[in-house]
């Protein structure tokens, strides 16, 4: 039985546009981009009806399962064969990034991390899926974790990022060449956290062994 809205546990950071300045970084972060309330909707929605899977990735000489969910969403022809068909909450999000960025993004994949043990380790995303200087936009509701940027070659202090319920973080230029980024792992009670990153793919950047790669369901 749940006995409280877990949405009113969720943190919401201080209202404003805020760009970081930093070597070969370009990143600006929105708090409460989504308001209070249409981001405890667009939470509930995309936590019980997505169909989440959970998938399977390298990790040093073995393949592992990954410590998150995720879902990809978008059309086919450019997004691949696992794609599923956009939604009318989704196409709302993105109508909103793009108006506010004035970019373009024609698929997006969603991670859930369900409690304080999913994580994602230091990476920095794939350009053959996203080209090289891509723009990432990614809009978190939920719970509130950090995200976490290092630079790869310089001496520069790392940078700690909370991102709240509502956030959106636009992520281009250089960034993704200079920088990695993770979110931790976390010995506290944690709600689940629902991340979208709004990219633009297209298929001719998947090479034939990715275009053929389906994620297993296992809901």
């Amino acid at each position: 039985m749940i006995l409280f809205n877990d949405t009113d546990m969720f943190t919401t950071g201080t209202e404003g546009k805020k760009t970081f300045d930093l070597p070969d970084l370009e990143l600006i972060l929105y708090d409460r981009f989504i308001p209070e309330k249409e981001a405890d909707y667009y939470y509930k929605i995309l936590l019980h009806n997505t169909p989440w899977h959970e998938y399977q990735m390298p990790m040093y000489d073995k393949v592992v399962t990954a410590p998150r969910m995720i879902a990809w969403y978008g059309e086919q022809e450019e997004a691949g064969e696992s794609a599923l068909p956009w939604t009318l909450d989704l196409l709302e999000l993105r109508n909103k990034v793009q108006e506010e960025t004035g970019l373009e993004f024609n698929a997006v994949l969603l991670n859930l991390y369900r409690n304080g043990n999913d994580s994602v380790a230091w990476h920095s995303d794939k350009e053959h899926k996203i080209g090289k200087n891509p723009s990432i936009a990614s809009i978190t509701f939920g719970q509130t974790r950090p995200f976490r940027f290092r630079h790869k070659s310089k001496v520069v202090p790392q940078l700690d990022i909370p991102l709240h319920h509502g956030t959106l973080l636009l992520m281009s230029g250089t960034t993704n060449t200079f920088w990695e980024h993770h979110i931790p792992k976390s010995a506290k009670n944690m709600l689940p956290r629902i991340n979208l990153t709004f990219r633009q793919v297209r298929i001719s950047h998947f090479p034939d062994q990715v275009k053929k790669t389906q994620v297993k369901k296992t809901i």
